[in-house]
């Protein structure tokens, strides 16, 4: 218990540099694919500690590592953030990061580059106490995950040499601790019409009637989607509507809707796709085109990694070893027991475990009701607290044998 008291110690000593950092970051807008700024930010930040190892890779994710030990363990947080929306709904600039409350506020507090903040205050906690001798500890400060979440981790994972047994995201969980959350993808069913003069539209075959009466059966088909009990129910929703036609006054000659699809447990690429395929049937046609869309956007380096829109649904169970040291940790370092929960929006956890089987858990400061509104703010106890529990998980897992 005395290293867990000195643990949470050396994070008060910290707090105000954890203070600092979170609010250098957040003057910096960084929105997907415009990181470099924040990217190299961190990037001296960690310098400044001393890390072992420290650079941008060429999507420009920002790595960190301290140890060379063969046990291999990663701490995430994307850096960037959404845009701030209408600013008249914001009571302050979103990039002044002011203090107000005992919280910080501003665009990316809790979304999360006060998660990168507590990361790197564990970091000076671990070579303080030299918790990393074991260890191969890596804190990376991920890009583009607003816009394609796991794409980061797709590419450290396929291109790098990291390959950690364990990942803590270290997205906002209100300083819970959760093992998981619902897979999404993106789809866009399609149909052709017929083009004619609007003034006798039965000549045609007007492609936004076929694409409603689809609509209608994906409405139907929500109904019915897969409930798993700690993830909670599967989930379809038509969330835009296009169409193509010669002018106003002539019936459309094609139409296409896209589909936002949250997956539960059980629920895979495979099985959402036949599934719309089975709603087009009902709909009177079969001949419908269903695709998975994909992302191939270029990062700020100009690299462009291309992946499908595909972002699977990862559990790790109550039961891993992971989560009870996480829960011991917690405990022992904070003083309660924690709350072992989910995300309700998805993370880089997908391409990590969802992809590549690796196991995650997460806990963050903030509280993931404020991320993407207006008036974002985190408590500053929350930063001191999660870099604390950061170095306690490390120490916790090293008394594994």
């Amino acid at each position: 218990m005395i290293m867990y008291k000195e643990i949470f110690a050396r994070a008060k000593h910290y707090e105000d540099t954890s203070t600092r950092f979170l609010m250098d970051m957040v003057k910096i807008p960084s929105f997907s694919t415009k990181e470099k700024e924040v990217a190299e930010c961190i990037l001296k930040e960690m310098q400044e500690i001393g890390m072992d190892d420290a650079y941008i890779d060429p999507l420009g994710n920002v790595i960190g590592r301290l140890g060379l030990g063969k046990k291999v363990i990663a701490f995430d947080a994307h850096i960037d953030t959404v845009y701030p929306g209408d600013l008249s709904l914001w009571d302050f600039d979103p990039f002044a990061a002011h203090i107000k409350d005992g919280k910080i506020w501003g665009r990316g507090t809790v979304d999360q580059k006060s998660g990168m903040a507590s990361m790197l205050t564990s970091a000076r906690i671990m070579k303080d106490l030299d918790l990393a001798k074991e260890f191969s500890i890596y804190f990376t400060g991920t890009v583009m995950e607003e816009d394609c979440d796991g794409l980061c981790w797709q590419y450290i994972l396929q291109e790098g040499e990291i390959k950690p047994e364990l990942v803590v995201i270290t997205e906002p969980t209100n300083l819970n601790i959760y093992r998981g959350h619902r897979g999404r993808m993106e789809m866009e069913v399609s149909i052709k019409g017929l083009s004619c003069h609007g003034s006798a539209p039965e000549r045609g075959d007007n492609a936004i009637y076929k694409i409603s009466r689809i609509a209608l059966e994906i409405e139907k088909l929500h109904q019915n989607l897969r409930y798993d009990d700690f993830l909670g129910k599967g989930s379809i929703c038509v969330t835009q509507v296009f169409f193509t036609g010669p002018s106003q006054c002539a019936v459309p000659d094609s139409a296409r809707i896209h589909l936002d699809r949250r997956l539960t447990f059980g629920e895979n690429k495979e099985s959402a796709v036949a599934e719309v395929q089975d709603a087009c049937k009902k709909a009177g046609y079969p001949d419908a085109t269903i695709e998975i869309l994909t992302y191939q956007e270029a990062a700020y380096t100009g690299f462009v990694y291309p992946t499908e829109k595909y972002y699977p649904t990862w559990v790790t169970p109550l039961d891993s070893v992971y989560v009870q040291n996480a829960a011991d940790a917690y405990t022992k370092t904070l003083g309660t027991k924690p709350l072992i929960d989910k995300w309700t929006f998805s993370t880089n956890g997908v391409s990590i475990a969802g992809m590549k089987g690796i196991p995650c858990i997460g806990l963050g400061p903030g509280n993931e009701i404020y991320a993407h509104a207006p008036n974002e703010a985190c408590p500053i106890e929350h930063l001191t607290k999660a870099a604390a529990f950061y170095a306690a998980l490390v120490y916790r897992l090293s008394q594994e044998k």
